[in-house]
């Protein structure tokens, strides 16, 4: 059974926000934080992994990451300052 991730990356504390989907999140966060994918990411240098849960369904993850884009930001940062507070980097945690 496969786990998927719905993540959100922060370039600092209440900075641009970037929220994405994946089934390899030490993977994915990975790329992002060294820069090897092209895109909003890499543009914006929004390396900082602020916010992440976790579904076995990927059609679940797409979903739920379609809604968290909906969002009005103030929603979004709630979201992360409720799981985590002082906005640390939850890369080392997840590796």
């Amino acid at each position: 059974m496969k786990d998927y991730f719905v993540y959100i990356l922060a370039s600092k504390r209440n900075g641009t926000l970037y929220i994405g989907v994946t089934d390899n999140l030490v993977k994915r966060i990975y790329e992002h934080k060294n820069e090897l994918v092209d895109g909003f990411t890499k543009e914006y240098h929004i390396h900082h992994l602020v916010y992440y849960e976790m579904t076995p369904n990927i059609k679940s993850a797409i979903e739920r990451e379609k809604q968290l884009k909906k969002w009005q930001r103030k929603w979004k940062l709630e979201l992360i300052e409720k799981q985590n507070p002082s906005w640390r980097d939850l890369f080392e945690e997840i590796t």
